[in-house]
């Protein structure tokens, strides 16, 4: 099976493959808890891009409807349930949970084949003008489908 360097989604899932490489640990080799966030981000990236939502159309889109806008992340819950080591491939997994006018609400999980090793619960806002706006109907639509 072939997967993009984007991962692919499966059953509304979004699986992201990352290897653990040395800049990613601690001096035990372990991962270092910061850069699980890292993983999950790009993981939330390259599923907007699959999507067909790649970040300079979203950014041209947004720009028209909500100039000076920005996705943030609004609240994430996580829980390091077992570490990472130097080496390991993980899977970064995004579940879209609820699309709302202006946020979303995802499950990420990182795993290493069948243990789990990290979960979060993430709210991203989409905001302009320092206020949270609509999300762009594109972006909503194609999320909402991908629930279905």
């Amino acid at each position: 099976m072939t997967t993009s360097l984007d991962g692919e989604i499966r059953d509304g899932r979004h699986h992201m493959r990352v290897r653990v490489y040395f800049e990613d640990t601690d001096a035990g080799q372990i991962v270092y808890h910061a850069n699980f966030l890292r993983f999950m981000e790009r993981g939330r990236t390259n599923y907007l891009r699959l999507l067909g939502t790649s970040q300079q159309e979203l950014l041209r889109e947004a720009r028209q409807d909500a100039p000076g806008f920005a996705f943030v992340v609004r609240s994430m819950t996580i829980d390091f349930l077992k570490p990472a080591i130097l080496d390991d491939l993980l899977d970064v997994v995004t579940i879209p949970q609820e699309v709302r006018g202006a946020s979303i609400g995802l499950l990420q999980e990182c795993r290493r084949g069948d243990d789990l090793l990290v979960t979060a619960h993430v709210r991203v806002a989409f905001i302009s003008g320092g206020k949270a706006q609509r999300i762009p109907q594109s972006l909503r639509l194609a999320m909402k489908a991908d629930q279905l």
